[in-house]
């Protein structure tokens, strides 16, 4: 069963997520779901994030970093979830080691169309490594890339 976070601990990593992480911020990355079984965001196509020019296809770049940001936050997440008795913002503050060691993207079908779906979710949370799985898919719900990723986490 997912954990039920207070509003005040998803307020903060949307924070933290949506606007002090820059680059999240110039891909448009926004959180729709936080849960500590998973998360999900999407990215609206904008003109900026165009690949090939020719098809309007997205940037194989834009899917990866997506990827990466959304494997992250599901980590952060679980993190949160794993130390419900701290208090929120206790918990926000665990997540000042984080960082990426291996991304593993595989691109299945061009990123053509007007939305996009992220989720990730946490395979296992070690004390020191965590790893994930991700997805990205169209508006349609058809899978245009796969990912596998471990962070670092303390």
């Amino acid at each position: 069963m997912s954990t039920a976070f207070e509003p005040e601990f998803v307020k903060g990593l949307r924070e933290v997520f949506e606007q002090r992480v820059v680059f999240n911020r110039v891909l448009g990355l926004r959180i729709d779901v936080v849960a500590g079984d998973g998360v999900s965001g999407h990215i609206e196509m904008r003109e900026e994030l165009i690949g090939h020019y020719g098809h309007r296809r997205l940037h194989g770049g834009v899917i990866s970093a997506g990827l990466d940001a959304m494997g992250g936050l599901a980590v952060m997440a679980a993190i949160g979830a794993r130390h419900m008795d701290e208090p929120p913002l206790q918990r926000l503050q665990r997540f000042g080691k984080l960082g990426t060691i291996d991304l593993r993207i595989d691109y299945l079908r061009p990123g053509i169309g007007e939305r996009f779906e992220l989720r990730a979710e946490v395979l296992r949370l070690g004390s020191r490594v965590a790893s994930t799985r991700m997805a990205f898919s169209g508006a349609d719900g058809k899978l245009l890339a796969s990912g596998a990723a471990a962070y670092i986490v303390s």
